[in-house]
């Protein structure tokens, strides 16, 4: 089954018209060799080897923004398979729209030497003509973004209509309409954090003004916020989950918790998780009795209707 990827191709799109008329997607991020004997199927070995070289390369910078490059790059050489879709915003309000055609390749030299071919389609994305829940999504810091949960809606402004459907990929959600409405919680999250209780100790994940901690990835998959407290002593992961989840959500967690403890954090922080959901049970109570480190948060929709 084929995913959906945002790429921006170099900073602010300054490479989406070579990209487009070279018929390829790449990337840089200071790594000036041919990695096509360096890319194994699982990027934490990827990372392993090249988050090192990275940090030698931005020794200002961060194991967390090394994570972050290092798990792009990988994403762009061997991630992106052939038959993902690509859309790449071209820096003027419009995205270019492809599918992936090739495996990876090297062109030393160039402003962006790690490569895929790509058969760009007749036809652009108009932001404008965007939901907004797409526009957020799209418009997300960071080279790469999957956007595969708005394939139906991607498919119809290409012009391939498909028929709408509601469906959940995530076994600890027990009603795929509450899923659908809430889907977006996450994005709303981001956009407010600062006027939330968490807000008040925590910031998103960020190096220079760019937000780093939406969906960072982890060797278990994607860390829906990572924050870090106002003092840099404490890495928070926060795992947001639609409607009513079960206790496995703890173990979850867990493992991603354990990924930023081993991986990223420094030697003098320490790592906290929260779960944020609908509602709580028994179940994950007596699961976070014995925890001293996750805490459990409820959110609340609320609709408010205006006759005009």
């Amino acid at each position: 089954m084929k995913s959906y990827f945002r790429v921006i191709l170099g900073a602010k799109s300054i490479y989406a018209k070579e990209c487009y008329d070279g018929n390829f997607i790449g990337a840089h991020y200071g790594i000036n060799q041919d990695l096509t004997k360096e890319l194994p199927e699982n990027w934490r070995d990827f990372n392993a080897k090249f988050r090192d070289i990275w940090l030698q390369l931005h020794p200002n910078k961060t194991k967390v923004a090394a994570g972050l490059a290092c798990g792009m790059l990988w994403t762009v050489c061997k991630g992106i398979k052939k038959g993902d879709v690509v859309i790449c915003p071209d820096g003027l309000g419009s995205y270019y729209v492809g599918e992936v055609i090739s495996d990876y390749s090297y062109q030393p030299n160039t402003n962006l030497p790690h490569r895929r071919s790509v058969k760009w389609f007749p036809v652009f994305i108009e932001r404008s003509a965007m939901s907004q829940e797409l526009k957020n999504s799209t418009g997300s810091t960071g080279t790469i973004a999957n956007v595969s949960q708005y394939a139906d809606e991607i498919e119809k402004l290409i012009g391939n209509v498909k028929p709408p459907t509601i469906v959940s990929n995530d076994a600890t959600v027990e009603d795929p309409s509450v899923f659908a409405l809430e889907k977006h919680l996450e994005d709303f999250l981001v956009q407010n954090w600062k006027q939330t209780e968490l807000g008040k100790k925590y910031d998103i994940y960020e190096e220079d003004g760019v937000i780093l901690g939406q969906q960072y990835p982890s060797d278990t998959g994607p860390i829906d916020i990572l924050a870090v407290s106002k003092d840099k002593k404490i890495l928070l992961v926060v795992e947001l989950k639609k409607g009513r989840v079960s206790d496995n959500v703890v173990g979850q967690i867990q493992r991603y918790m354990g990924y930023v403890k081993e991986e990223l954090a420094e030697p003098n922080q320490e790592v906290k998780g929260i779960i944020i959901a609908l509602e709580d049970d028994i179940r994950i109570k007596r699961a976070l009795s014995v925890t001293n480190n996750i805490e459990f948060y409820r959110y609340q929709v609320s609709f408010k209707l205006f006759k005009n």
